[in-house]
This record gives C-alpha cells, structure tokens and sequence, in this order.
C-alpha cells in the first residue's frame, strides 16, 4: 500500500476499513485508493498539498488552508480515515472532532476566540465586516454561556453545537439562517 503502483489486496482492504471504523464498503475503498492514485503524481505513495490543490474544488474552498494542515502528507490509510468525517456512516461525535480540529490551528486540544473569528472569516470573506463577525460570536458564546476569553476543549465545543442556535450540519459553524436573524446579511 506504500506504493501507489500496487494493487490492494483483501487483506489491505480490510485493514482500511477496520482503520477508518467502517466508513466505507470495500468497494469504496477500491474506488478511493483508485482516487488517490491519481492524485498521487509523484507515484510516492502519499499525498502533498500541491497535488491536493489540483483538485479544483478542493482549490475554491474557503477553509482549504485549514484542510491542507490536516492533509498535507497523507498515505492512503490516512487518507481514507480523513475522508471518513465526511460518510453518512459515522457518528455525530466523529463528525463533530473533526470539525473541532479543524477549528484547533495550532492543534492543541483548545479553541480560542481567534480560532473560531478566522474561521468565520474564512468562511464569509468580504460579506460582513470585522466587528459583524465579533459581534455573533460573542453572541454564539454568550448564548452557550462563555466569554470571548474562553479556550474550549471538545466538550465545550460540543456545547456550543447544541446550546445555540447557529449551529447548521448543511454548514460548518455558522448557518446563513443564524447570520440573517442576528441582522448581519440583509435581504433585499
């Protein structure tokens, strides 16, 4: 498997599967690795940021610098693992830790205000301003009873999902819908 000019055996297969806790059929498998074969240009049996960049609507991602820190580097197996957050076939909790590591910049186990402000930001660009984006989180926070100077763990990340009404799975962290009722996208 180190090698992308090999074929998997069952055995690699099963090994995949049993990593990434059976997000995926075997037949999924095979379809992925055949995947990451052509992204794997160099042939070297992992993946680099370049080559994940390649992928044009990997490129147009708003948060794609935040993925690429999770990605950069990755062997099929892992490969597979990471693309596991995305199955219907995972739990909500596994849904939810990866979002919150993509939250974690400096992977540390916390959120801080900053984190939370540059995804934000990533994900509204020019459409609302600085102090637009401070003010719902504060708001987001406040609702789930922090402060701005918190640092959330996971458990308080989890929190703030289901305390609040921001929270939409259709879009990471904070849903239009929650943005139009606090005032800060006018329609019309």
């Amino acid at each position: 498997m180190g090698n992308t000019s090999s074929m998997l055996t069952q055995y690699d297969i099963e090994e995949v599967q049993e990593h990434c806790k059976h997000a995926f059929s075997q037949q999924e498998i095979v379809s992925l690795y055949q995947r990451f074969c052509q992204l794997d240009r160099s042939g070297g049996g992992f993946i680099s940021a370049d080559e994940f960049l390649s992928v044009p609507e990997f490129a147009v991602n708003p948060l794609s610098q935040r993925l690429l820190r999770m990605l950069d580097g990755l062997n099929f197996k892992e490969f597979v693992a990471f693309l596991s957050a995305f199955s219907p076939h995972v739990s909500l909790q596994q849904k939810i830790e990866f979002i919150f590591k993509l939250y974690d910049s400096d992977s540390n186990g916390k959120v801080a205000f900053h984190d939370m402000l540059d995804v934000l930001r990533d994900l509204t660009g020019q459409f609302i301003s600085e102090q637009q984006r401070e003010q719902v989180l504060t708001e987001v926070l406040e609702e789930a009873g922090y402060t701005k100077d918190s640092m959330l763990v996971l458990s308080d990340f989890v929190k703030i999902i289901f305390q609040t009404s921001c929270w939409n799975f259709e879009e990471p962290f904070l849903s239009i819908a929650f943005l139009l009722r606090k005032g800060v996208f006018a329609l019309g």
